[in-house]
């Protein structure tokens, strides 16, 4: 590999690379110079209101936790996350992060949009969910399960001879997946545990060598702290780094895998890589979802503004709904698009950008700071609730406003 080529992988995998292209594509936007879509800014003072009427109904105090995986464990007012506490009350506070780690990520991995016709009945409380909340009880019930441990005597974890071993019947009953409850992308999900697993037994750097499992990643984060801080791009870059090579038919340098990144014509430059626009949708929310266990080893995150708003149909949909992005040709929106079309680019990176744009204006009207509100806290208070409160008032079962072909990958 050239020097240039890891220089080319290692950008496209930080958060500043996002924001790069991404605000390079929204100023083209606000020219009206792209194909799809284009921006209108005198609806972002709306959009902020919109979004600070959700905070307030659902954090009347503003106190808001991050935007992660935990928060869907608590669905229902069912108190898992203190079943999982008890679970764990003998081990010490290293092995409790690491079973945390592994259920946290290989829940995120699962759940990458469930469409729109699935749903989850929990036998332990008989409460039905859907949607992310829906595929977060469904991983965690399968997690309490055993399903992804080869160690019957420990079965809270996710090693890789258990990520290896499980099949598609394995998932489609714990998903309670049927003709009548369709979910989309089984065979995809599947796949991508299971690369999961190879991935875990090939990086010992991350996941250890005795019977690598996926909390492993905990020790290597701990000896990459420095004075008891750890910088939040730290983690985007283990996780980056450490699970790359899951996603599969993704755009590569040098036999490098990307992940979420994608091609849009409208950039350019020297070099073939000029035009790719990095999201990271999932690594960040997964990210996102380990800062929590890290905090609670005492650990002080730093850097967390380095990193970007998710881009998916909530907080892009927020967007269209808004009026803060406006279509082109309506067509965009009775067609189906695969994720990575131009037109699903396109809207996903001027998402990341208004999201910049929806917090600053956020704080500015609540007379608070970044520390005090960070993006972070704003997606879950926040931007990715509101988008599914005003696609439920505008759409028949709260689709969002465009549709996405997903392969359970993605989203």
């Amino acid at each position: 590999m050239s020097n240039s080529e890891r220089e080319a992988i290692a950008y496209l995998r930080s958060p500043a690379a996002i924001r790069e292209r991404c605000d390079r594509l929204f100023l083209l936007g606000c020219e009206d110079k792209l194909r799809y879509f284009r921006v209108d800014l005198t609806q972002l003072e709306k959009c902020a209101d919109y979004v600070i009427g959700v905070m307030r109904d659902d954090y009347p105090d503003l106190d808001i936790p991050f935007h992660s995986r935990w928060r869907h464990f608590e669905v229902g007012n069912v108190p898992r996350l203190l079943e999982l506490e008890q679970a764990l009350t003998r081990l010490t506070g290293l092995e409790k992060a690491k079973v945390k780690f592994d259920l946290a990520i290989v829940s995120v991995l699962l759940d990458a949009g469930a469409g729109t016709h699935w749903q989850y009945c929990e036998p332990e409380t008989g409460q039905v969910f859907r949607r992310s909340e829906g595929l977060a009880v469904a991983s965690f019930r399968m997690f309490f399960q055993g399903a992804f441990s080869s160690h019957s005597k420990s079965p809270l974890q996710v090693d890789a001879d258990g990520l290896l071993q499980l099949t598609e019947d394995a998932l489609v009953q714990g998903f309670q997946v049927s003709e009548k409850n369709p979910l989309v992308g089984v065979e995809g999900r599947v796949q991508l545990l299971q690369r999961l697993g190879q991935v875990l037994a090939q990086n010992p750097k991350f996941f250890g060598t005795e019977s690598p499992r996926l909390g492993n990643l905990v020790n290597y984060l701990w000896d990459s702290s420095n004075h008891g801080q750890l910088a939040a791009s730290k983690v985007l870059s283990a996780v980056l780094e450490g699970l790359g090579e899951i996603w599969s038919g993704r755009l590569a340098i040098a036999g490098v895998n990307l992940g979420d990144v994608w091609i849009h014509s409208a950039l350019s430059g020297d070099k073939k890589s000029d035009n790719y626009v990095p999201f990271h949708k999932l690594s960040q929310w997964l990210t996102y979802s380990l800062l929590e266990p890290v905090q609670e080893l005492d650990l002080k995150i730093t850097g967390l503004e380095e990193l970007t708003g998710l881009p998916e149909y909530r907080n892009g949909g927020l967007c269209l709904d808004t009026g803060l992005l406006q279509v082109k040709d309506s067509a965009v929106l009775q067609e189906r698009h695969p994720v990575g079309s131009e037109v699903i680019v396109e809207w996903r990176a001027l998402t990341v950008s208004l999201l910049d744009k929806i917090a600053a204006t956020i704080r500015q009207k609540l007379n608070m700071t970044a520390d005090e509100l960070p993006l972070v806290k704003v997606l879950q208070g926040g931007t990715w609730s509101a988008g599914r409160k005003i696609a439920a008032q505008l759409r028949e079962g709260g689709v969002p406003p465009i549709e996405i072909a997903s392969d359970g990958t993605v989203f």
